[in-house]
C-alpha cells in the first residue's frame, strides 16, 4: 500500500489506435462481471508524439488478466488469445490479428518488470501488494480472474512475436524472479523504475510464496485430509511438480489447472489420469497452450465409460476450427456433460458447425454453452438456431463478442422462438446488434418466462431500441432478473422508458446502465422509480453516465427511503465534495440497507473525507467502500482511519487503487490491518 501499483504501461505513440477502448469500454465490462475495480489507470496525457510511457489499464485486445495475489505478493500473467481472422468487438480497427501481443508493446513501470515466458505470453511482476474486489468476494481463493475486451490490434501490430528466452521453470511466480534480461522483450528497452513521491511510503517486501497452489496438493503435502478439489491456477509447473500433482488428478472431483503452462506435452499425461479418475464431475484447463493436438489428447481421456463429467473448460486453449472435428464424437459419448467452455478460441464458422453437430445428437445433454470472442459470424446463428429449436433442456448461450450482426441475431432469435427450450441466460454482449434487433428480442422476452438474465452490453441499441424491447419486459410473463445495458447510446429518454419497468417489475434486480449518457435528468428519474412500492432493485451501476453533484439530492432522498437496494456502483462521474456530503447525508440515516457503495474517480478530495468518515460510524450496512483513483491524501485518509479504528464502524472493505500516502500513515494502516482482520484495505 501507499503508491501507485499493479499498472502496465504502452507507450504513447501506440495509444491512439487503443486509449479509447481501453478508457471507455473495458472499465465497464470488466466491472460488471467480477464486480472489481479493475486495475486503475492514471491520468491519461495529451497524445503527442513521444516514447514516454503513461499508464493505462493493464489489458489488451484478447488477453486474460490472472492475479494471484496475497498480502506481500503482486503478480500478474498476460495471455493474448491467439490467431485466427474475423472481428472482434471493441472499436475502429479491432479484431484478432495476429497470434498474440506485438513484441515490445509492454513496459515495466513502477519498479516492476515484463518477462516473455512464451510466444504469446508475458509475465508481469510488481513490487508490492496488489489486490481486487473479486478477491474480497471470495476470501481466501488465492487469485481472481478477470476476462475483457480491450483494443483492437492495428494492422500494423499483428505479426507474430518472437518469442524471447524463457525463465526457468519455478513453483510460483510469487518468488523473486529471476532478474530480466537484456531480450527480455525484443526492441524495447526496460522503463527506469518510478520512485514514488517524497515520504510516500515504500513498497512492502514480498513474501516468498508459492502461488495458485490447491488446497488438495497442500493437504496432500500436510498429510490432511483432502477437499476433493485441486485447485491450481498461474503456476508454472516444474516436471518435479508435475510428477507430484498426476495422482492427485487421479482422485479428485474437481480439477482446476488454469494458466498453468501446459502444452501438448502434458496433455498425455493428462489423458491417461482423466481415464483412471471416475470421481471426475468438474476440468478446467483455461489459459494453456494446449493447441488442437492437445485438446484431442484431454478429449480421449474423457471418453472412457466411466466418465462422469459435468463441466468443462477448455477457454483460451488455442483450438481451431481444425481441431473442433473430434468435437461430435466427445458430445456423443460423454453423456454426463452439462457445461461446455470455449470461449476465446479462434473455432470460426467451420469449428461452430462441427460443434454443432455433437450438440443435436439425441445423446447429447449439454445445458450451457460459452462461445464468447470464438470468430463467430452470421452464418453460425443458423446451426445454433437449429440447437436450440431441438434441445429442451438448454439453459445458458453465451456467444459476447462475436460479429453476428443484425442478421445472424435475428436468426437466432427466430430459433429460439420456436424453441421449447427453457432458456435461463442470454448474453449478445458486443454482437452487431442494432434498434431492429430490439423487436425480435421484445418477443424472446415476453415469451421464455424461464429467461433470468439478458446481457444487451456494448451494442448501439439507441433509445429507439429501449423503446422496442420495453413492452417485452413488461409482459406479465416476464421474469428477468438481471438487465445489462452498458454502453448501448442511451439517453434519458431511453431511461424514461426502463423507468417504466422498475415500477412495474419487482423480480427486475440487477440493472447496468453503466457507459451512457443519462445525465442528472435520467439519475433523478431512477431515483424516483426506486421509491415506488414494486421496485426492489438490488444492483444499480450508472458508472460513467455524466453525473454531477445535481443528481445527489435524489440519490440521497431514495437512499433514506428504499429498504431493497444493495449495490450503488457510481465511478467516474464528476460527484465532487458536495455531491458525495449528500449521498452520506441520505447513507447516514437510521435503516438504509446499502452495502456497497463505488465511488471511484469521482473528483473527491481530502474535503468530502470528512463526512464519508462520519458514515462509515452511523451507518451499520456498509461493507464494502471503493474511493479509488481520488485526489486522497494523509489528511482525509487520516479521519478515514480514525473511523476505521472503532468498534463500531462495520465497514469490511476499503479500496483505495491509485493513492499516494507517507510511511506515517502506512505504518497505522498496518496496525489497522493486524488489529482488525475482518477488514481487508485494497490499494
Amino acid at each position: 500500500m501507499g503508491a501507485r501499483k499493479g499498472m502496465v504501461t504502452v507507450l504513447r505513440r501506440d495509444l491512439p489506435t487503443v486509449s479509447k477502448v481501453l478508457r471507455e469500454r473495458l472499465l465497464i465490462r470488466t466491472e460488471k462481471r467480477v464486480r472489481a475495480c479493475v486495475f486503475h489507470v492514471g491520468p491519461v496525457a495529451p497524445l503527442e508524439p513521444t516514447d514516454r510511457p503513461i499508464h493505462v489499464i493493464t489489458a489488451t485486445h484478447g488477453v486474460t488478466l490472472s492475479s494471484a495475489t496475497g498480502r506481500g505478493s503482486g503478480v500478474f500473467c498476460l495471455r493474448a488469445a491467439g490467431g485466427g481472422g474475423g472481428a472482434r468487438g471493441g472499436g475502429a480497427g479491432a479484431g484478432r490479428g495476429g497470434p498474440g501481443l506485438p513484441a515490445g508493446r509492454l513496459v515495466p513501470c513502477s519498479g516492476g518488470r515484463v518477462e516473455r515466458i512464451g510466444a504469446t505470453t508475458w509475465k508481469v511482476t510488481w513490487g508490492r501488494r496488489v489486490g481486487s474486489r473479486a478477491q474480497g468476494k471470495a476470501a481466501g481463493a488465492g487469485r481472481a480472474v478477470r476476462e475483457a475486451p480491450g483494443p483492437g490490434r492495428a494492422g500494423t501490430d499483428s505479426s507474430p512475436a518472437t518469442p524471447g528466452p524463457l525463465p526457468p521453470e519455478t513453483g510460483g511466480w510469487a518468488s523473486s524472479p529471476p532478474a530480466p534480461s537484456p531480450g527480455t522483450i525484443p526492441g524495447r528497452a526496460p522503463a527506469p523504475s518510478r520512485a514514488p513521491p517524497p515520504g510516500v511510503a515504500p513498497p512492502r517486501p514480498r513474501r516468498k510464496q508459492r502461488l495458485g497452489v490447491g488446497s488438495a496438493a497442500a493437504a496432500a503435502r500436510e498429510n490432511l485430509p483432502p477437499t476433493m478439489n485441486l485447485d491450481i491456477q498461474c503456476e508454472q509447473l516444474s516436471d518435479a511438480r508435475w510428477t507430484e500433482l498426476l495422482p492427485l488428478i487421479q482422485q479428485y472431483a474437481v480439477v482446476r489447472l488454469d494458466d498453468c503452462g501446459l502444452t501438448e506435452v502434458r496433455c498425455r499425461d493428462i489423458s491417461s489420469a482423466l481415464q483412471a479418475n471416475p470421481s471426475l464431475t468438474e476440468l478446467s484447463l483455461r489459459t494453456n497452450e494446449l493447441g488442437d493436438a492437445g485438446v484431442h489428447l484431454v478429449l480421449q481421456g474423457l471418453q472412457s465409460p466411466t466418465c462422469k463429467i459435468q463441466k468443462l473448460s477448455l477457454q483460451n486453449c488455442c483450438l481451431t476450427e481444425a481441431g473442433c472435428g473430434v468435437l461430435p464424437s466427445v458430445l456423443r459419448s460423454v453423456h454426463s456433460l452439462r457445461e461446455l467452455h470455449l470461449s476465446d478460441n479462434p473455432l470460426g464458422d467451420v469449428g461452430l458447425q462441427l460443434l454443432c453437430e455433437g450438440l443435436l445428437h439425441p445423446q447429447c445433454h449439454l445445458e450451457k454453452l460459452q462461445l464468447e470472442y470464438c470468430n463467430l459470424t452470421a452464418a453460425s446463428c443458423g446451426p445454433l438456431a437449429a440447437v436450440l429449436r431441438a434441445k429442451q433442456d438448454f439453459k445458458e448461450l453465451t456467444v459476447s463478442n462475436n460479429d453476428m450482426g443484425e442478421a445472424g441475431v435475428r436468426v437466432l432469435c427466430q430459433g429460439l422462438a420456436e424453441s421449447a427450450c427453457q432458456l435461463e441466460t442470454l448474453k449478445l454482449e458486443n454482437c452487431g446488434l442494432t434498434p431492429a434487433n430490439c423487436k425480435d428480442l421484445c418477443g424472446i422476452v415476453a415469451s421464455k418466462a424461464s429467461l433470468r438474465e439478458l446481457d444487451l452490453g456494448s451494442n448501439k441499441l439507441g433509445d429507439v431500441g429501449i423503446a422496442e424491447l420495453c413492452p417485452g419486459l413488461l409482459s406479465p410473463s416476464s421474469q428477468l432478473k438481471t438487465l445489462w445495458l452498458w454502453e448501448c447510446d442511451i439517453t434519458a429518454g431511453g431511461c424514461r422508458d426502463l423507468c417504466r419497468v422498475l415500477r412495474a417489475k419487482e423480480n427486475l434486480k440487477e440493472l447496468s446502465l453503466a457507459g451512457n449518457a443519462l445525465g442528472d435528468e435520467g439519475a433523478q428519474l431512477l431515483c424516483e422509480s426506486l421509491l415506488e412500492p414494486r421496485c426492489q432493485l438490488e444492483s444499480l451501476w450508472v458508472k460513467s453516465c455524466s453525473l454531477t453533484a445535481a443528481c445527489c439530492h435524489h440519490f440521497s432522498t431514495m437512499l433514506t427511503q428504499n429498504r431493497h437496494l444493495l449495490e450503488l456502483q457510481m465511478s467516474s462521474n464528476k460527484l465532487g465534495d458536495s455531491g458525495v456530503q449528500e449521498l452520506c447525508q441520505g447513507l447516514g440515516q437510521p435503516g438504509s440497507t446499502l452495502r456497497v457503495l463505488w465511488l471511484g474517480d469521482c473528483d473527491v478530495s481530502n474535503s468530502g473525507c470528512s463526512s464519508l468518515a462520519s458514515l462509515l460510524l452511523a451507518n451499520r450496512s456498509l461493507r464494502e467502500l471503493d474511493l479509488s483513483n481520488n485526489a486522497l491524501g494523509d489528511p482525509g485518509l487520516l479521519e478515514l482511519l480514525q473511523s476505521l479504528e472503532q468498534p463500531g464502524c462495520a465497514l469490511e472493505q476499503l479500496v483505495l487503487y491509485d493513492i499516494y500516502w507517507t510511511q506515517e500513515l502506512e505504518d497505522r494502516l498496518q496496525a489497522l490491518e493486524e488489529s482488525k482482520p475482518g477488514l481487508r484495505l485494497i490499494s
